[in-house]
Formats: C-alpha cells, sequence, structure tokens
C-alpha cells in the first residue's frame, strides 16, 4: 500500500460559510429538529430548484418513504423503479409492502429506459394492475430523459417520485433536477455534491401534500396539548444544526458542479484517446452536475477488468469502485420482476460488469488527480 494519503472518491468539501450558522443554532439554542436553519434551508432549495416548497428531512430515504405514503402506496401495491441505482431508491417499496418491479436502463444516458418502462406498462394493464407509483434515478448527475419517461407514466396516470439524490443542480431542458416528477428527492449524504453529514430533502409544488409530510416526519403529532396520535409517525425531521451546515453548502453548490465538471473534462482529455474505454454520455436535453466521473471499459480491447483497475489503483491508495450493482440482481430482489431496455439486452448489467466510477472529489487537488490520471494511463499500458 502507497504511503500517499488516501484520495477518496468524493469526500465532504466545506466551503466556510458553515460554521456561522451552526454557531447561530448553538447561540439561539435551537439544537433540535425545529429552528431558523431548518425553516430556510427549506425555502433557500426550493428558491434554488424553483419549486413550490421542501421540507428537510433525516435522510434521501425518508423523502423517499414519504412519497410513497403521500401517493397512497400500500401493501402488494406494485410500485415501478429503476434498477441501476442504490439500494435506497427501493427500500422504502418494501417498507410499505409494496412490490418493486425494476426497469432498466438506456445505453445514452445509463438512467431508465422509455422502452422498457413502456413494455412494464403494457404489461401490467393487461394483467389490470397499474402501478402506484414510478421511481424514476437521475444516475451520477444526469436527469433521465423525462419527456419520454413522463409521456408513458401520464397516459396510464402514474406519478412519478424523481430521486435526484444524486443529481441536485442539474437540469433538464430548463427544468432543474428535482422539479420533474410529482416529488422530486434529495439527498445531503457525505459523498454528495453538497452535504448536511447526514440528511435529506422532499420538494414538490404541492404545499398540502408537503403539510402532511411534516405531519408523518414529526410522529404524526396532532395539535394538541397532550400528545395525540391517529396516524403512524416516524422520526424523520432535520435537525437545526445540520440545516445550518446544509445552508452554508448550498452557498457553494453551483461552484463545486463548475468543480466536478472541470475534473471530469480533466479525465476525458487525459484518456478518451485509450481504446476500449468510454465516458458515460452526456445527453443534449440537459446540463449533468459529473457528481462522479464514471466510465466503461472494454475487457476484449483493454485486456483486463474492472476488479483489476480498482486493485491497482487501490494499492496505491486511491479509492474507485464499481458503478451500482443493478437491483434486480441483488439476492434481497431475487424473485422481483425485471424489464430489460429492449430485446433481452440488459443494459444495467452491462454499466454493472464495464463500469467504474473514478475519483470525483471537489477537494481532490490537481496533483492528485494527476496522479490518479498516470497511474490508471500505467495501469491501461
Amino acid at each position: 500500500m502507497s504511503n500517499r494519503d488516501r484520495i477518496y472518491l468524493s469526500s465532504p468539501h466545506m466551503g466556510g460559510l458553515e460554521q456561522q450558522y451552526i454557531a447561530e443554532a448553538f447561540e439561539t439554542n435551537w439544537i433540535a429538529p425545529l429552528g431558523k436553519n431548518v425553516d430556510a434551508f427549506e425555502s433557500e432549495v426550493a428558491n434554488y430548484l424553483g419549486c413550490g416548497g421542501a421540507v428537510a428531512l433525516s435522510s434521501g430515504t425518508a423523502a423517499i418513504h414519504l412519497s410513497l405514503i403521500l401517493l397512497g402506496v400500500e401493501k402488494d401495491d406494485i410500485v415501478f423503479c429503476s434498477s441501476l441505482t442504490f439500494v435506497a431508491s427501493a427500500n422504502p417499496i418494501l417498507y410499505q409492502g409494496a412490490i418493486p418491479v425494476f426497469i432498466d436502463s438506456e445505453p445514452d444516458s445509463w438512467n431508465m429506459s422509455p422502452e422498457a418502462l413502456e413494455r412494464a406498462f403494457k404489461t401490467y394493464a393487461d394483467k389490470g394492475k397499474k402501478p402506484k407509483a414510478v421511481v424514476i434515478v437521475n444516475l451520477y448527475g444526469q436527469s433521465a430523459d423525462y419527456d419520454r419517461l413522463k409521456k408513458i407514466c401520464d397516459y396510464y396516470e402514474v406519478p412519478i417520485v424523481e430521486d435526484a439524490a444524486e443529481s441536485l443542480g442539474a437540469t433538464y431542458g430548463k427544468q432543474m433536477s428535482g422539479t420533474l416528477g410529482k416529488f422530486g428527492i434529495l439527498s445531503f449524504n457525505g459523498n454528495k455534491i453538497i452535504t448536511t453529514s447526514g440528511g435529506g430533502m422532499l420538494v414538490s409544488d404541492d404545499l398540502e401534500a408537503l403539510s402532511r409530510a411534516r405531519h408523518y416526519a414529526t410522529q404524526a403529532r396532532e395539535k394538541a396539548i397532550h400528545y395525540q396520535h391517529e396516524d403512524v409517525g416516524f422520526n424523520y425531521r432535520l435537525s437545526n444544526v445540520l440545516a445550518g451546515i446544509g445552508r452554508g453548502q448550498l452557498r457553494v453548490l453551483d461552484e463545486r458542479i463548475q468543480q466536478k465538471r472541470e475534473i471530469f473534462e480533466k479525465y476525458s482529455y487525459e484518456l478518451s484517446g485509450i481504446d476500449g474505454i468510454q465516458f458515460m454520455p452526456e445527453k443534449s436535453f440537459g446540463k449533468s452536475t459529473r457528481w462522479l466521473t464514471t466510465m466503461i471499459i472494454d475487457p476484449e480491447i483493454i485486456g483486463t477488468s474492472v476488479s483489476d483497475l480498482i486493485g491497482y489503483l487501490g494499492k496505491d491508495n486511491i479509492e474507485s469502485r464499481p458503478v451500482w450493482k443493478p437491483l434486480h440482481l441483488q439476492p434481497l430482489f431475487k424473485d422481483a420482476v425485471y424489464y430489460a431496455h429492449e430485446g433481452g439486452l440488459d443494459i444495467s448489467k452491462i454499466l454493472f460488469e464495464k463500469g467504474v466510477c473514478l475519483p470525483s472529489g471537489t477537494n481532490m487537488s490537481v496533483d492528485e488527480q494527476s496522479f490518479v490520471i498516470n497511474q490508471m494511463k500505467a495501469f491501461f499500458r
């Protein structure tokens, strides 16, 4: 193992303004999941996205869970969900006792395949089983193709939950990622483009639904002098201290997006000439944040595998990882129904077998990125 400091995939990067908001929380003694920072963080994110409102929560997973509750998802209901994603996109479906049906990616954006989605809808319509919701994930900083996907969902009158956990700041046309579905999901986990340590947000134009989300997120406590509860509730609200971190982070979001895109451009410039390498494409329908720089390597051309590359970089204390293992290949979902892209071509599986995520942290120095690139060139030689 190298003696160099570890170069991480995407570590937290503070902007410097977080401390003043945290200090204010301490000075006013608003430490709990209430206070000025929570209210302001919600308002500032909603303004940034151009949506009606937002609810600050303990995680993006909590936001997905509440969105499914608000959409009336119950036991044995069907929910369509992207397969190429982190398990948190689908676990809340199981929380509700519902049944996930997984949808493949398409090769042009790596996001949900409209072809596979349409086939799934037709099959379930023929069975008389309409899904209650479709969870569409925006992968690695890029929006899915919502014009095509939304047209299908609207035809069948099924709402979209837009999992924008990885794509805050990305655009689709003139709209911000997170505002394209009935509900949008944000994550502020430690590895995201901005962080609150742990945290998330539910965003929507439906303010009445967001009010109900706040109710459920605070243990569904009714307005009474005593503790009165009529619904099942959850402890899902974000603390005022962590919301302060989020407010400071939001101030540098656009700068972080620019830095992420510059990191991608450097990788692309230095490595694209190598035969058998292809970076995740950016579609013309929007602007990606390039949250993580990802690429696929063709083992038949390169003569080696993703796991070999990850092991080689690891010897020099460089963190890299495969792309998400598709959920339809996870033991947890071994019995789930899955719709491949078209012609039985399993794009998610191919991307998992050939894809790798490279160090993309905005606090990575130019010298550190150059070192990563040089080690990769040495590996491919």
